[in-house]
């Protein structure tokens, strides 16, 4: 992979055309200012439509293997939802960005759509239960569902609650 497709250029790209955008504002030309928003939205504009042109030569079931591992790249995948085009619902959406976490085994609670926010479990049996590492696993969800599903605006991981111990008489002990 090339520099210029990591998931970091991308990034930096999207920050250095806000950063141009932002210098134009403070610069005060209305008539610059709205050509170069009015540029930002025509290349949004024919890049989506790049984008969608592509889904729908995918769709066919022999190319689904091609499509599923676009699904899967966080790259691809943020682009297709800012766009608006990814063909996948949200709640599937937040299941392959969990799904890409290495050792992080979470159980979705539920997500408050109207704040955005996603309340994770540790599942049971992930550790002391303790809350050690909580913060870094929430953040790498946070960094995951920006990509899969930036819908989220927040995300709270809740320790795995402990195993009850089942305590009663042996089988045949009290015969």
């Amino acid at each position: 992979m090339s520099a210029a497709t990591t998931p970091g250029h991308a990034e930096r790209a999207g920050r250095r055309i806000e950063e141009v955008l932002d210098r134009l504002t403070t610069a005060g030309d209305p008539g610059t200012i709205a050509a170069a928003e009015e540029l930002v939205r025509s290349l949004m504009e024919f890049y989506g439509a790049g984008l969608a042109r592509i889904l729908q030569l995918l769709s066919a079931p022999e190319d689904r293997r091609v499509q599923e591992r676009l699904l899967a790249d966080d790259l691809v995948a943020s682009q297709l939802v800012l766009h608006d085009l990814h063909p996948e619902d949200l709640p599937t959406r937040i299941a392959r960005a969990l799904d890409t976490l290495q050792g992080a085994d979470l159980d979705v609670l539920d997500l408050d759509e109207v704040s955005g926010t996603l309340r994770l479990r540790a599942a049971a049996g992930g550790g002391c239960g303790c809350g050690s590492g909580a913060t870094d696993v929430q953040r790498a969800a946070e960094d995951a569902l920006a990509c899969f599903a930036p819908e989220v605006a927040a995300v709270e991981v809740r320790p795995a609650e402990p195993a009850l111990l089942q305590i009663g008489t042996r089988p045949g002990a009290g015969a």
